[in-house]
């Protein structure tokens, strides 16, 4: 088991501490952890079925289920840390897509994965419902190959 110690000594300052929200887009509340197995490629998935934003133009809030799915390499993101960046869309007005490209960009920044994906997928407004997906693969290596075969077939299963 991990104790608290461990995690402050490993820089993590939301972990294991009183919850704070911020009441607008917040990507400097992302944390990252060292990941102890960068030699295997191994998926870490993320759901957050209660993601909310709000729509830019008429203010009014939309809600998702955003998923993530990442093949790590020398920097993980920590949980706590990603609930409290997705809670800080709460208040933020942007379109579906951009608020699932943003998301994407700010975690390839912050942990430089081998491969990530995000997938919003928000709940009808006015009898539809918008899906955005995005991807990246490292340039120059097999996970680039992997985001040219996922971004092609995506929505195949639908």
């Amino acid at each position: 088991m991990i104790n608290s110690e461990t995690r402050q000594d490993e820089g993590l300052k939301s972990l294991g501490r009183k919850t704070e929200y911020r009441m607008d887009y917040a990507p400097e509340v992302l944390e990252t952890f060292v990941n102890k197995h960068p030699d295997n490629d191994y998926w870490v998935q993320f759901n957050c079925p209660e993601f909310t934003s709000l729509c830019p133009i008429t203010g009014q809030p939309d809600f998702a289920e955003i998923r993530i799915s990442y093949i790590p390499d020398v920097r993980m993101v920590e949980s706590k840390s990603l609930k409290l960046y997705l809670f800080s869309f709460r208040n933020h007005g942007d379109f579906h897509e951009d608020c699932v490209n943003i998301i994407m960009k700010d975690l390839i920044k912050l942990m430089d994965p081998k491969y990530i994906e995000v997938i919003g997928l928000f709940t009808p407004r006015g009898g539809i419902s918008i899906y955005p997906y995005a991807n990246y693969g490292r340039p120059g290596t097999k996970y680039e190959k992997l985001a040219e075969h996922r971004f092609m077939n995506h929505n195949m299963g639908r």
